[in-house]
Protein backbone atom coordinates (compact mmCIF):
# COMPACT_ATOMS: atom_id res chain seq x y z
CA UNK A 1 0.00 0.00 0.00
CA UNK A 2 2.87 2.36 0.73
CA UNK A 3 4.29 1.83 -2.77
CA UNK A 4 0.88 2.42 -4.33
CA UNK A 5 0.41 5.58 -2.27
CA UNK A 6 3.82 6.91 -3.33
CA UNK A 7 3.05 6.05 -6.95
CA UNK A 8 -0.27 7.93 -6.83
CA UNK A 9 1.35 10.91 -5.10
CA UNK A 10 4.13 11.03 -7.70
CA UNK A 11 1.61 10.92 -10.56
CA UNK A 12 -0.50 13.69 -9.01
CA UNK A 13 2.59 15.80 -8.34
CA UNK A 14 3.92 15.45 -11.87
CA UNK A 15 0.56 16.31 -13.44
CA UNK A 16 0.22 19.32 -11.12
CA UNK A 17 3.71 20.53 -12.05
CA UNK A 18 3.01 20.10 -15.77
CA UNK A 19 -0.30 21.96 -15.54
CA UNK A 20 1.33 24.85 -13.67
CA UNK A 21 4.23 24.96 -16.13
CA UNK A 22 1.78 25.09 -19.04
CA UNK A 23 -0.52 27.58 -17.34
CA UNK A 24 -3.51 25.22 -17.44
CA UNK A 25 -6.13 24.80 -14.74
CA UNK A 26 -7.66 21.40 -13.99
CA UNK A 27 -10.67 22.15 -16.20
CA UNK A 28 -8.42 23.07 -19.13
CA UNK A 29 -6.11 20.13 -18.44
CA UNK A 30 -8.93 17.65 -18.98
CA UNK A 31 -10.74 19.70 -21.64
CA UNK A 32 -9.50 17.57 -24.53
CA UNK A 33 -11.34 14.54 -23.16
CA UNK A 34 -14.57 16.27 -24.16
CA UNK A 35 -13.28 16.63 -27.72
CA UNK A 36 -13.31 12.85 -28.19
CA UNK A 37 -16.45 11.50 -29.85
CA UNK A 38 -17.76 7.95 -30.00
CA UNK A 39 -16.43 7.39 -33.53
CA UNK A 40 -12.89 8.32 -32.45
CA UNK A 41 -13.08 6.17 -29.34
CA UNK A 42 -14.30 3.04 -31.12
CA UNK A 43 -11.70 3.50 -33.87
CA UNK A 44 -9.01 3.71 -31.19
CA UNK A 45 -10.49 0.72 -29.36
CA UNK A 46 -10.36 -1.35 -32.56
CA UNK A 47 -6.69 -0.49 -33.05
CA UNK A 48 -5.97 -1.18 -29.37
CA UNK A 49 -7.63 -4.60 -29.57
CA UNK A 50 -5.52 -5.39 -32.64
CA UNK A 51 -2.38 -4.57 -30.64
CA UNK A 52 -3.43 -7.05 -27.97
CA UNK A 53 -4.10 -9.76 -30.55
CA UNK A 54 -0.76 -9.39 -32.36
CA UNK A 55 1.10 -9.16 -29.04
CA UNK A 56 -0.54 -12.37 -27.82
CA UNK A 57 0.39 -14.12 -31.07
CA UNK A 58 4.03 -13.07 -30.54
CA UNK A 59 4.01 -14.27 -26.92
CA UNK A 60 2.63 -17.62 -28.10
CA UNK A 61 5.17 -17.82 -30.92
CA UNK A 62 7.99 -17.61 -28.36
CA UNK A 63 6.59 -20.44 -26.21
CA UNK A 64 7.61 -24.08 -26.86
CA UNK A 65 5.32 -25.95 -29.24
CA UNK A 66 4.63 -28.80 -26.87
CA UNK A 67 2.21 -27.65 -24.20
CA UNK A 68 1.69 -24.29 -25.90
CA UNK A 69 -1.65 -22.72 -24.81
CA UNK A 70 -4.24 -21.69 -27.38
CA UNK A 71 -4.19 -18.17 -28.78
CA UNK A 72 -7.26 -17.38 -26.67
CA UNK A 73 -5.42 -18.62 -23.58
CA UNK A 74 -2.37 -16.48 -24.26
CA UNK A 75 -4.56 -13.48 -25.18
CA UNK A 76 -6.44 -13.78 -21.88
CA UNK A 77 -3.15 -14.15 -20.00
CA UNK A 78 -1.46 -11.18 -21.66
CA UNK A 79 -4.57 -8.98 -21.25
CA UNK A 80 -4.78 -9.72 -17.52
CA UNK A 81 -1.01 -9.34 -17.18
CA UNK A 82 -0.99 -6.00 -19.01
CA UNK A 83 -3.50 -4.58 -16.55
CA UNK A 84 -1.33 -5.64 -13.61
CA UNK A 85 1.85 -4.35 -15.26
CA UNK A 86 0.17 -1.04 -16.05
CA UNK A 87 -1.27 -0.16 -12.65
CA UNK A 88 1.02 -1.85 -10.11
CA UNK A 89 4.05 0.20 -9.02
CA UNK A 90 7.67 -0.54 -9.97
CA UNK A 91 6.64 -2.89 -12.80
CA UNK A 92 5.84 -5.62 -10.22
CA UNK A 93 2.84 -6.69 -12.29
CA UNK A 94 5.15 -8.09 -15.00
CA UNK A 95 5.54 -11.29 -12.98
CA UNK A 96 1.84 -12.13 -13.39
CA UNK A 97 2.43 -13.27 -16.98
CA UNK A 98 4.70 -16.08 -15.82
CA UNK A 99 2.45 -16.90 -12.85
CA UNK A 100 -0.76 -17.14 -14.91
CA UNK A 101 0.84 -19.29 -17.63
CA UNK A 102 2.24 -21.72 -15.08
CA UNK A 103 -0.85 -21.89 -12.86
CA UNK A 104 -3.49 -22.22 -15.57
CA UNK A 105 -1.69 -23.84 -18.50
CA UNK A 106 1.26 -25.64 -16.94
CA UNK A 107 3.88 -23.64 -18.82
CA UNK A 108 7.23 -23.88 -16.94
CA UNK A 109 8.23 -20.60 -15.30
CA UNK A 110 11.50 -20.46 -17.26
CA UNK A 111 9.62 -20.75 -20.57
CA UNK A 112 7.10 -18.09 -19.64
CA UNK A 113 9.90 -15.79 -18.52
CA UNK A 114 11.72 -16.33 -21.82
CA UNK A 115 8.63 -15.38 -23.83
CA UNK A 116 8.13 -12.25 -21.72
CA UNK A 117 11.79 -11.19 -21.64
CA UNK A 118 12.41 -11.67 -25.37
CA UNK A 119 9.14 -9.86 -26.18
CA UNK A 120 10.21 -6.89 -24.07
CA UNK A 121 13.65 -6.87 -25.69
CA UNK A 122 12.04 -6.99 -29.14
CA UNK A 123 9.75 -4.11 -28.13
CA UNK A 124 12.68 -1.94 -27.04
CA UNK A 125 14.76 -2.83 -30.10
CA UNK A 126 11.93 -2.14 -32.54
CA UNK A 127 10.95 1.08 -30.78
CA UNK A 128 14.50 2.46 -30.97
CA UNK A 129 14.74 1.59 -34.65
CA UNK A 130 11.38 3.13 -35.53
CA UNK A 131 12.06 6.33 -33.58
CA UNK A 132 15.34 6.64 -35.51
CA UNK A 133 13.42 6.23 -38.78
CA UNK A 134 10.68 8.75 -37.91
CA UNK A 135 13.17 11.28 -36.59
CA UNK A 136 15.27 10.86 -39.73
CA UNK A 137 12.19 11.38 -41.92
CA UNK A 138 11.29 14.61 -40.11
CA UNK A 139 14.83 15.98 -40.33
CA UNK A 140 15.15 15.02 -44.00
CA UNK A 141 11.81 16.75 -44.60
CA UNK A 142 13.26 20.04 -43.32
CA UNK A 143 11.68 20.24 -39.85
CA UNK A 144 14.13 22.63 -38.17
CA UNK A 145 12.63 22.20 -34.68
CA UNK A 146 14.02 18.65 -34.45
CA UNK A 147 17.24 19.20 -36.44
CA UNK A 148 19.26 19.45 -33.20
CA UNK A 149 18.36 15.80 -32.54
CA UNK A 150 20.23 14.59 -35.63
CA UNK A 151 23.04 13.02 -33.52
CA UNK A 152 20.38 10.85 -31.85
CA UNK A 153 19.55 9.08 -35.13
CA UNK A 154 22.75 7.00 -35.33
CA UNK A 155 22.68 6.42 -31.56
CA UNK A 156 19.12 5.09 -31.74
CA UNK A 157 20.03 2.96 -34.74
CA UNK A 158 23.05 1.57 -32.88
CA UNK A 159 20.86 0.75 -29.89
CA UNK A 160 18.44 -1.08 -32.19
CA UNK A 161 21.34 -3.00 -33.76
CA UNK A 162 22.72 -4.11 -30.39
CA UNK A 163 19.24 -5.06 -29.23
CA UNK A 164 18.72 -7.02 -32.44
CA UNK A 165 21.90 -9.01 -31.83
CA UNK A 166 20.73 -9.92 -28.34
CA UNK A 167 17.33 -10.90 -29.75
CA UNK A 168 19.12 -13.22 -32.17
CA UNK A 169 21.27 -14.78 -29.45
CA UNK A 170 19.32 -14.03 -26.22
CA UNK A 171 21.14 -16.69 -24.17
CA UNK A 172 24.37 -14.68 -24.55
CA UNK A 173 22.82 -11.76 -22.64
CA UNK A 174 21.53 -14.12 -19.94
CA UNK A 175 24.96 -15.75 -19.60
CA UNK A 176 26.55 -12.29 -19.25
CA UNK A 177 24.12 -11.44 -16.43
CA UNK A 178 24.94 -14.70 -14.64
CA UNK A 179 28.66 -13.98 -15.04
CA UNK A 180 28.25 -10.45 -13.64
CA UNK A 181 26.25 -11.68 -10.64
CA UNK A 182 28.88 -14.33 -10.01
CA UNK A 183 31.68 -11.76 -10.15
CA UNK A 184 29.78 -9.64 -7.62
CA UNK A 185 29.57 -12.69 -5.30
CA UNK A 186 25.76 -12.60 -5.44
CA UNK A 187 25.51 -16.28 -6.38
CA UNK A 188 27.43 -17.59 -3.38
CA UNK A 189 25.84 -19.56 -0.55
CA UNK A 190 22.72 -21.72 -0.60
CA UNK A 191 20.39 -18.98 -1.85
CA UNK A 192 22.88 -17.88 -4.46
CA UNK A 193 23.26 -21.41 -5.78
CA UNK A 194 19.49 -21.78 -5.96
CA UNK A 195 19.29 -18.53 -7.93
CA UNK A 196 22.08 -19.71 -10.22
CA UNK A 197 20.10 -22.88 -10.92
CA UNK A 198 17.04 -20.83 -11.92
CA UNK A 199 19.13 -18.52 -14.10
CA UNK A 200 20.77 -21.48 -15.79
CA UNK A 201 17.29 -22.83 -16.61
CA UNK A 202 16.37 -19.52 -18.21
CA UNK A 203 19.64 -19.42 -20.17
CA UNK A 204 19.02 -22.95 -21.47
CA UNK A 205 15.47 -22.00 -22.46
CA UNK A 206 16.72 -18.87 -24.23
CA UNK A 207 19.23 -20.94 -26.18
CA UNK A 208 16.38 -22.95 -27.72
CA UNK A 209 15.14 -19.85 -29.59
CA UNK A 210 18.58 -18.68 -30.74
CA UNK A 211 19.07 -18.19 -34.48
CA UNK A 212 21.83 -20.79 -34.32
CA UNK A 213 19.20 -23.47 -33.59
CA UNK A 214 17.08 -25.08 -36.34
CA UNK A 215 14.09 -22.83 -37.06
CA UNK A 216 15.56 -20.03 -34.95
CA UNK A 217 15.99 -17.61 -37.85
CA UNK A 218 12.39 -18.08 -38.98
CA UNK A 219 11.20 -17.60 -35.40
CA UNK A 220 13.16 -14.35 -35.03
CA UNK A 221 11.86 -13.10 -38.37
CA UNK A 222 8.25 -13.80 -37.39
CA UNK A 223 8.67 -12.24 -33.94
CA UNK A 224 10.36 -9.17 -35.43
CA UNK A 225 7.61 -8.72 -38.03
CA UNK A 226 5.04 -8.97 -35.23
CA UNK A 227 6.95 -6.35 -33.23
CA UNK A 228 6.98 -3.92 -36.16
CA UNK A 229 3.24 -4.46 -36.62
CA UNK A 230 2.64 -3.87 -32.91
CA UNK A 231 4.47 -0.55 -32.88
CA UNK A 232 2.85 0.68 -36.08
CA UNK A 233 -0.50 -0.07 -34.44
CA UNK A 234 0.58 1.67 -31.22
CA UNK A 235 1.47 4.82 -33.14
CA UNK A 236 -1.78 4.57 -35.12
CA UNK A 237 -3.69 4.32 -31.82
CA UNK A 238 -2.03 7.46 -30.51
CA UNK A 239 -2.48 9.28 -33.83
CA UNK A 240 -6.24 8.60 -33.82
CA UNK A 241 -6.58 9.88 -30.25
CA UNK A 242 -4.29 12.87 -30.82
CA UNK A 243 -6.35 14.13 -33.74
CA UNK A 244 -9.61 13.33 -31.95
CA UNK A 245 -8.41 15.36 -28.95
CA UNK A 246 -7.90 18.48 -31.05
CA UNK A 247 -4.43 18.21 -32.56
CA UNK A 248 -4.13 19.55 -36.15
CA UNK A 249 -5.69 17.42 -38.88
CA UNK A 250 -2.65 17.95 -41.10
CA UNK A 251 -0.36 16.33 -38.52
CA UNK A 252 1.51 13.64 -40.46
CA UNK A 253 1.86 10.06 -39.25
CA UNK A 254 5.62 10.56 -38.80
CA UNK A 255 4.98 13.64 -36.63
CA UNK A 256 2.34 11.87 -34.54
CA UNK A 257 4.56 8.79 -34.20
CA UNK A 258 7.57 10.83 -33.11
CA UNK A 259 5.52 12.88 -30.63
CA UNK A 260 3.94 9.84 -29.01
CA UNK A 261 7.21 7.87 -29.08
CA UNK A 262 8.70 10.29 -26.55
CA UNK A 263 5.73 9.54 -24.28
CA UNK A 264 6.56 5.83 -24.54
CA UNK A 265 10.27 6.43 -23.92
CA UNK A 266 9.53 8.60 -20.87
CA UNK A 267 7.44 5.75 -19.49
CA UNK A 268 10.57 3.58 -19.52
CA UNK A 269 12.18 5.81 -16.90
CA UNK A 270 12.75 4.03 -13.55
CA UNK A 271 10.84 6.76 -11.69
CA UNK A 272 7.21 6.49 -12.65
CA UNK A 273 3.86 7.50 -11.20
CA UNK A 274 0.65 5.46 -11.07
CA UNK A 275 -0.10 4.00 -14.54
CA UNK A 276 2.62 6.24 -15.97
CA UNK A 277 0.66 9.44 -15.28
CA UNK A 278 2.90 12.49 -15.30
CA UNK A 279 5.89 10.94 -17.05
CA UNK A 280 3.87 9.93 -20.13
CA UNK A 281 2.29 13.38 -20.35
CA UNK A 282 5.71 15.03 -20.04
CA UNK A 283 7.07 12.98 -22.93
CA UNK A 284 3.92 13.59 -24.99
CA UNK A 285 4.07 17.34 -24.40
CA UNK A 286 7.77 17.59 -25.31
CA UNK A 287 7.39 15.36 -28.36
CA UNK A 288 4.40 17.14 -29.85
CA UNK A 289 5.75 20.59 -28.95
CA UNK A 290 8.83 19.75 -31.01
CA UNK A 291 6.66 19.11 -34.07
CA UNK A 292 4.87 22.44 -33.72
CA UNK A 293 1.88 21.77 -31.44
CA UNK A 294 1.16 24.42 -28.78
CA UNK A 295 2.45 23.08 -25.41
CA UNK A 296 -0.88 23.53 -23.62
CA UNK A 297 -2.76 21.67 -26.37
CA UNK A 298 -0.11 18.96 -26.41
CA UNK A 299 -0.47 18.43 -22.66
CA UNK A 300 -4.28 18.43 -22.72
CA UNK A 301 -4.42 15.96 -25.62
CA UNK A 302 -1.84 13.77 -23.86
CA UNK A 303 -4.01 13.52 -20.76
CA UNK A 304 -7.03 12.61 -22.92
CA UNK A 305 -5.12 9.91 -24.78
CA UNK A 306 -3.76 8.50 -21.53
CA UNK A 307 -7.21 8.33 -19.91
CA UNK A 308 -8.62 6.45 -22.92
CA UNK A 309 -5.62 4.13 -22.86
CA UNK A 310 -6.12 3.41 -19.16
CA UNK A 311 -9.85 2.75 -19.66
CA UNK A 312 -9.08 0.29 -22.46
CA UNK A 313 -6.38 -1.46 -20.43
CA UNK A 314 -8.82 -1.93 -17.55
CA UNK A 315 -11.59 -3.10 -19.90
CA UNK A 316 -9.42 -5.66 -21.66
CA UNK A 317 -7.77 -6.65 -18.40
CA UNK A 318 -11.16 -7.50 -16.91
CA UNK A 319 -12.09 -9.46 -20.03
CA UNK A 320 -8.75 -11.24 -19.78
CA UNK A 321 -9.45 -12.27 -16.18
CA UNK A 322 -12.89 -13.53 -17.20
CA UNK A 323 -11.30 -15.53 -20.00
CA UNK A 324 -8.75 -17.03 -17.62
CA UNK A 325 -11.55 -17.98 -15.24
CA UNK A 326 -13.49 -19.79 -17.98
CA UNK A 327 -10.41 -21.51 -19.40
CA UNK A 328 -9.30 -22.53 -15.91
CA UNK A 329 -12.65 -24.22 -15.30
CA UNK A 330 -12.28 -26.23 -18.54
CA UNK A 331 -8.73 -27.36 -17.73
CA UNK A 332 -8.70 -30.93 -16.37
CA UNK A 333 -7.59 -31.15 -12.75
Amino acid sequence: MRRLGLSLALAAGLLFALSKFSGLGLTELFAAVGELDARTYFAALGVHASIYLVRAARFRMLLPRDGRPSLLGVLSTSSAHNLAAYVLPAKTGEATFVVYLRALFGVPASRGLVSLAVSRLLDLTTLLGMVAVFLGVLIAGGMESVAFLLPMVPLLALGALVGGLFCAWPHVLSAKVVGLLGALKLLDGARGQKLRGKLDEVTAALETISVSRPGGAALLLGATASSVAIWLLVFAFYAVLARGAGLPEDLSFAEAAFGSSLAVLFNLLPINGFAGFGTQEAGWQIGFSLVGVAPELALSSGVAAHLVQLFNVVLMGVLGHLGLGLLGQKRPS
